[in-house]
């Protein structure tokens, strides 16, 4: 939410013969339970890929950690600043945005998860940010500058580049999307909120069928659907307070708080498990990742810089 915070405060398959059963069944079991919390598949723990502005030049680059803070690794290199990274479902690419256009603007990128073969997407006089994978890894949703009324709308694209869509229209603003498992819809940021201020609404991922999910005084940004699909963790921040999560129905209903304390707390993304969520934690100074379970408690910080790290997006492998 790199743009709307500068303006606002920011999957066993498994065959048995009948012979052996028991003896199957029971490695099995060995093997489901051997597994890493934190992984989709054996070895291979999920990663969290975030923006960090502790490279050598100052600026913000993609950069890639274990969940228990090791492994740190840096994947872009420039003289400006790339922010937003999301992975793609297979974990072999990340999508973000990266002010090293020509042009000067922000722009959709893709990157090898290890680094290298960098490819540009967009390319627009204007700001493309927020990117996010659909589940079938096809198609990309963002939000962009470039509506024909100069305001920001959501839209999808190609994982290759072409084929761009618009789906929605406002007067106002659309920011953040965030597929839901199924990838039959997309939840997203608006500030067309009865008040004047931003909530959270979710719309069908060709278009139409938007439905709010938030309507209160304050402002909810930053929507993350839990890999189950039931729920939406997102940021809400009250004037004259701080930033917190929560979780809440997609329907609604159930909203829950995550975190409490006097530090800015935003920009949730669950893990693959959707045991924990990766945040942001902004004491002022300095911000930091960190982990936290959805229903409050069990705490971790993963990055340690004096500088800020901010934009996690928990991987799937």
């Amino acid at each position: 939410m790199k743009t709307l915070r500068l303006n606002h405060l920011r999957a066993a398959l498994l065959a048995v013969a009948a012979a052996g059963l028991l003896a199957a069944v029971g490695l099995l079991v060995v093997v489901l339970y051997a597994q890493p919390a934190e992984a989709n598949f054996p070895g291979k723990p999920a990663k969290i890929a975030y923006a960090g502005r502790d490279a050598p030049n100052g600026d913000y680059e993609i950069y890639t950690i274990d969940p228990n803070g090791g492994g740190k690794k840096q994947l872009t290199d420039n003289s400006t600043g790339d922010y937003e990274p999301a992975y793609s479902p297979s974990g072999k690419k990340i999508v973000y945005s990266g002010q090293d256009a020509p042009n000067g603007d922000d722009e959709i990128y893709t990157i090898n998860a290890g680094g290298g073969g960098k490819k540009q997407l967009t390319d627009n006089s204007t700001n493309d940010n927020n990117p996010s994978y659909s589940p079938s890894g096809k198609r990309i949703a963002y939000n962009g500058n470039d509506a024909p009324n100069g305001d920001s709308e959501i839209y999808t694209i190609n994982a290759g580049g072409g084929g761009k869509k618009q789906l929605t229209d406002n007067s106002t603003g659309d920011y953040e999307p965030s597929y839901s498992p199924s990838g039959k819809k997309i939840a997203y940021t608006g500030e067309d909120g009865p008040n004047g201020d931003l909530e959270i609404y979710i719309i069908n991922a060709g278009g139409g069928g938007k439905q709010p999910v938030t309507d209160n005084s304050s402002d909810d940004y930053w929507p993350d659907y839990a890999p189950n699909g039931k729920r939406i963790a997102y940021t809400n921040f009250v004037t004259g307070g701080d930033e917190e999560i929560y979780t809440i129905q997609t329907n609604g209903g159930g909203r829950q708080p995550v975190t409490d304390n006097s530090s800015d707390d935003y920009n949730p993304s669950y893990s693959p498990s959707g045991k924990r969520i990766a945040y942001v934690s902004d004491a002022g100074t300095d911000s930091e990742i960190w982990t936290i379970q959805p229903g409050g408690g069990g705490r971790q910080q993963v990055t340690d810089n004096a500088n800020r790290d901010i934009d996690p997006y928990w991987g799937s492998q």
